[in-house]
């Protein structure tokens, strides 16, 4: 059984649209002075380059996350009917549980290595 298709209404797929942009700017905006405090963080304690390595490594899973969603989302609003929105879905799901193990098993690596090299002498 097909459900007959549905359309968001223009005025409201703009404003979404709006949105999103806004979303999209605002969280560069973070990432771009998180990006610098974690600079000057590590420039004035002298932190380990393989503790800077896992906090980069965090924020880009984080960036490449939300831009993922944001295509999601990008998708949705083109979706024709519920069964392509429910398509959508689950392959999102299923792509981001993969990329989410991926990233994961990098952090621990990351961090495993920083406190190993942390643990050597000077």
């Amino acid at each position: 059984m097909k459900t007959t298709g549905f359309e968001i209404p223009a005025e409201m797929k703009a404003m979404a649209e709006k949105g999103i942009e806004t979303a999209r700017q605002a969280f560069q905006g973070y990432l771009n002075a998180t990006d610098k405090a974690l600079g000057a963080m590590a420039s004035s304690t002298g932190a380990q380059e393989s503790a800077r390595e896992v906090s980069r490594k965090a924020m880009g899973f984080a960036q490449e996350n939300v831009i993922d969603n944001f295509a999601f989302i990008d998708k949705l609003m083109r979706a024709k009917d519920v069964e392509e929105v429910i398509r959508l879905q689950t392959e999102f799901a299923q792509a981001q549980g993969q990329k989410l193990a991926a990233q994961t098993k990098t952090l621990g690596e990351a961090a495993s290595k920083a406190m190993t090299d942390g643990m050597k002498p000077r």
